[in-house]
């Protein structure tokens, strides 16, 4: 049994439609969702992410200052509220595990530090010991870049350190996990061009490579990796050349063969898919497909790459295309209404 669960935006300041998180059974054959539980009460649970072992979910909650708790029903899927803990500043973005389970190393966007919550056995979280202020200089845009704003820390394949690009301060950091202590400590920094606003990262799943996607200049960036360490080798427009509107980047993922890089364009409403070059690691485009809706803030693979699902926040809809042999997307009738939509994460089998 595959679920799906949804964050959602839920407050007027983020022009909230959504209710909670809400669950979905997802089809084996057609990739379709069928609804199963909604967790309502909460604040704009906004990313999500689920433990190893399956038996937990945890959110962070945009505008808000804490992150939460769940337990997964193992035969039915459904959650339910464990604990809640405070990350010590204001609009929590993103999470991220640590390779041991014990931690979750969770980013505070609007006050610019980094808390680390130890997980107890019994998948609760406890309070953090020290936050880690995230240093830099803001860039030069006179709206976005106000602060740092850390925006996104996923930890790299090799499970030693997470990536933090920052779309406030035109850098990508990273940092380790002192266990002992139970802090973060910066391990590297790379600046990117200014005004580029570095939004998220993935890694190549065998080379040392990472992609990021940088939301205010709408461009994606191939680095060399060397642990902590990354290198600049190639920038590329996210949109084709002949897209002359505004658009901001949103989401970027690598497939698991390591053959595309997928994101998200808001603005221009699509998913991009670009080529990674076999000997040199860079980009370039092979595919634009509308993503039916406005605002695509987020889109994830489900599990085995046969499907990938678009959440459009901005119309509140998740579209779902069908992934071919080559990496290219068509569009499937699969539609889902929910109130904006902010991050899907998946459980059970690998069924799509």
């Amino acid at each position: 049994m595959t679920i799906a669960y949804v964050g959602t935006y839920t407050t007027p300041g983020r022009n909230g439609h959504g209710n909670g998180i809400n669950a979905y059974k997802v089809d084996a054959r057609s990739g379709a969702f069928r609804h199963i539980q909604t967790l309502g009460g909460l604040e704009n649970p906004s990313f999500l992410a689920i433990d190893r072992t399956q038996r937990f979910l945890y959110s962070v909650h945009g505008d808000r200052s804490e992150a939460t708790a769940y337990a997964i029903d193992p035969r039915t899927g459904h959650l339910k509220v464990l604990n809640r803990q405070s990350t010590g500043g204001y609009n929590v973005i993103h999470l991220a595990f640590d390779a041991t389970g014990r931690f979750l190393f969770v980013t505070n966007y609007g006050t610019d530090s980094i808390a680390v919550l130890p997980i107890a056995r019994d998948g609760t979280l406890g309070p953090y010991s020290t936050l880690t202020t995230v240093s830099g200089t803001p860039g030069p845009h006179r709206r976005e870049q106000n602060n740092i704003r850390p925006h996104h820390n996923p930890l790299d394949r090799e499970g030693k350190h997470f990536f933090l690009p920052c779309k406030g301060g035109d850098v990508v950091l990273s940092y380790r996990i002192d266990g002992k202590r139970g802090v973060a400590v910066e391990a590297g920094r790379v600046v990117s061009r200014p005004g580029a606003g570095p939004r998220h990262i993935d890694f190549h799943p065998r080379k040392p490579l990472a992609y990021v996607i940088n939301e205010l200049d709408s461009t994606i960036t191939t680095y060399a990796k060397a642990g902590p360490n990354l290198t600049p080798i190639q920038t590329v427009p996210s949109c084709p050349d002949s897209f002359t509107g505004y658009s901001t980047g949103a989401e970027i993922a690598v497939d698991r063969a390591g053959r595309n890089v997928y994101v998200t364009n808001r603005g221009h409403d699509s998913v991009a898919v670009f080529a990674i070059d076999k000997a040199k690691g860079t980009l370039s485009p092979r595919q634009w497909v509308p993503t039916k809706g406005t605002v695509p803030r987020f889109f994830a693979f489900g599990p085995g790459e046969r499907y990938l699902y678009v959440a459009n926040q901005g119309s509140d809809t998740i579209f779902g295309y069908r992934r071919g042999a080559d990496g290219k997307l068509s569009p499937t009738p699969i539609k889902v209404k929910v109130g904006s939509p902010a991050c899907i994460v998946f459980s059970g089998g690998a069924t799509s």
